[in-house]
């Protein structure tokens, strides 16, 4: 079911929660942010396959290389970033997007908007960090 969003609209609290609207508009964010990533992706592409390191000063090579480097590593963050939103996507398709994995509960509104990949309630997120924390210490 398609659904049409006005331009202006944000999902608001006193709605009910992910009704068509909310799940159009994460939809749409989701598909945004992803066609962003993907597009910044071409561009290191295309400018990492501009040629060699050209630089005679090994100073200035050094430079080139951890730049490239750098950008190679900020490339993988955004593969594994585009995992995550097309998970997020397959979950808007079954219908358990905006809820938390653990709990069931409504992830809330304010979270999905600063974190539209988020899986977990605040609460579940927190519980979670501090059972990796103390695993982490043994």
């Amino acid at each position: 079911m398609m659904v049409s969003l006005p331009p202006d609209y944000r999902p608001m609290n006193d709605e009910e929660f992910m009704n068509p609207l909310q799940v159009e508009y994460f939809r749409q964010k989701l598909l945004h942010w992803r066609m962003d990533l993907i597009r910044e992706a071409d561009g290191t592409l295309a400018s990492l396959s501009e040629g060699g390191i050209l630089e005679p000063d090994i100073t200035d090579r050094a430079s080139v290389e951890t730049d490239r480097a750098l950008e190679l590593r900020t490339r993988d963050r955004a593969r594994k970033l585009v995992s995550k939103i097309d998970q997020a996507l397959q979950r808007i398709e079954n219908g358990s997007y905006g809820y938390c994995e653990e709990t069931g509960e409504p992830i809330g509104l304010r979270r999905l908007e600063a974190r539209p990949i988020a899986t977990m309630s605040i609460e579940a997120q927190e519980r979670h960090e501090r059972m990796e924390r103390v695993h982490r210490d043994d």
